[in-house]
């Protein structure tokens, strides 16, 4: 079995492949897995081909995709959490901001990820003690103030339920607003929690959390320094209800918003 630090290079060489792949190739097909939950071709090809790579690299390692789910043995504890594309729709409509996610995680607990935007040309890397960087550089949260602060809301919902889900996110939303320099919704959550970490936002709330959505991005925002909890304020983890990560400085305002 590779130490974790061995399988970074595994990881990067995956994103590359996806990476290529997004960039050469259009949405193709589109298949609606639910109401407006839409994946691409290249969502089902890109999960296809890296986990088929992953799993001959690293057999011993289990796998968890978007689209197709559960794979492999994960006896080791070790589970890769891929998201082909986190933010379909964005890349289904032309706008660039969406991201290729791939994560580690070691009994349940996030301790690699990788994350690139391929139409920024940007890309994201952390091993857990071991830092976050952009490319080489390392990178840190920040923010002092939240009004001199952006926050990411993570997107509202569709399907079953979505009524409901709404009310509670439109309320925060008007929350945010009152007090936040600006509040954004960027549609992926590898974009958000990324920008967390690289201190271009002050923080992200989502109230959601999926492993494949997450876990890359959890690890590379706890490397940068940022706090990440769940919207009650508890630590987060793979079984957290929402993900909420945030510069140190603005966690008590931002969670006294959130508990209203």
């Amino acid at each position: 079995m590779p130490t974790v630090s061995e399988l970074l290079p595994i990881a990067v060489e995956a994103v590359d492949r996806a990476t290529l792949m997004v960039r050469e190739r259009q949405p193709g097909k589109v298949t609606i897995k639910g109401d407006r939950d839409p994946a691409t071709e290249v969502d089902y090809a890109i999960e296809r081909e890296l986990r088929a790579f992953l799993l001959d690299v690293a057999p011993d390692v289990g796998f968890l995709g978007e689209e197709d789910g559960r794979f492999g043995d994960s006896e080791s504890g070790f589970m890769w959490a891929l998201d082909p594309i986190d933010g379909t729709v964005n890349f289904m409509q032309g706008v660039p901001l969406y991201g290729v996610s791939l994560g580690l995680v070691h009994q349940e607990r996030p301790v690699l990820g990788v994350i690139d935007l391929p139409f920024l040309g940007i890309r994201y890397s952390a091993l857990r003690g071991g830092g976050a960087f952009r490319g080489d550089t390392p990178i840190r949260a920040r923010g002092e103030r939240l009004a001199e602060s952006i926050v990411a809301i993570g997107d509202y919902a569709v399907g079953n339920g979505a009524t409901l889900k709404n009310a509670e996110r439109l309320d925060i939303t008007g929350r945010l607003a009152a007090v936040a320099q600006r509040v954004r919704m960027f549609g992926s959550a590898a974009v958000d929690l990324a920008w967390v970490a690289e201190g271009r936002i002050g923080a992200s709330v989502m109230l959601a959390n999926k492993p494949w959505d997450t876990v890359a991005g959890v690890l590379l925002a706890r490397e940068a320094g940022a706090e990440v909890l769940d919207r009650h304020g508890e630590p987060h983890t793979l079984r957290s209800d929402s993900t909420v990560a945030v510069a140190p400085a603005l966690r008590a305002d931002l969670m006294r918003i959130l508990a209203v």
